[in-house]
């Protein structure tokens, strides 16, 4: 798995403080997106065991980890966000995991990783939907709470 960029002080992608990781590889191609750069998997640099610790090291003083992109549920991508996933509850059995997605919740409720996310971003952005809900590009997509 590549990623584009990680924040580790973000206010925007999620409710409190958080670390948002962007992964590259989207499927969806969205007209409009915010993050074309991020479409092509192996785009950016790789997300090694050192990048991983790092990521996780920051969640330390925040409230979670969001997971952005691209979509972390690309197929090339799931290996790599079920093991983060996995290390980030151990770690931090408290704090919370967002993650954004252009799939629908019925198109990837039997994964395995989404026992670890706790409110899941759905949909393709669809640049002829605008809104005005918190943390979501457009109108069409549901904020679920999974594991409330």
């Amino acid at each position: 798995m590549n990623y584009d960029r990680y924040y580790t002080c973000d206010l925007l992608n999620g409710e409190g403080v958080r670390v948002t990781l962007f992964v590259t590889g989207c499927p969806h191609a969205c007209p409009g997106c915010h993050n074309p750069s991020t479409w092509d998997r192996k785009a950016g640099r790789p997300f090694t065991p050192e990048v991983r610790e790092q990521l996780l090291a920051h969640c330390a003083k925040h409230d979670g980890l969001s997971l952005s992109g691209g979509d972390p549920l690309h197929p090339a991508n799931r290996g790599e966000i079920l093991d983060l996933c996995r290390r980030f509850k151990a770690r931090y059995p408290d704090k919370d995991i967002w993650l954004w997605t252009g799939y629908r919740h019925e198109e990837v409720a039997e994964l395995d990783i989404l026992r670890y996310v706790d409110v899941l971003i759905d949909g393709r952005y669809r640049q002829d939907l605008p809104t005005s809900k918190p943390w979501r590009g457009s109108d069409n997509q549901r904020l679920i709470r999974l594991n409330a």
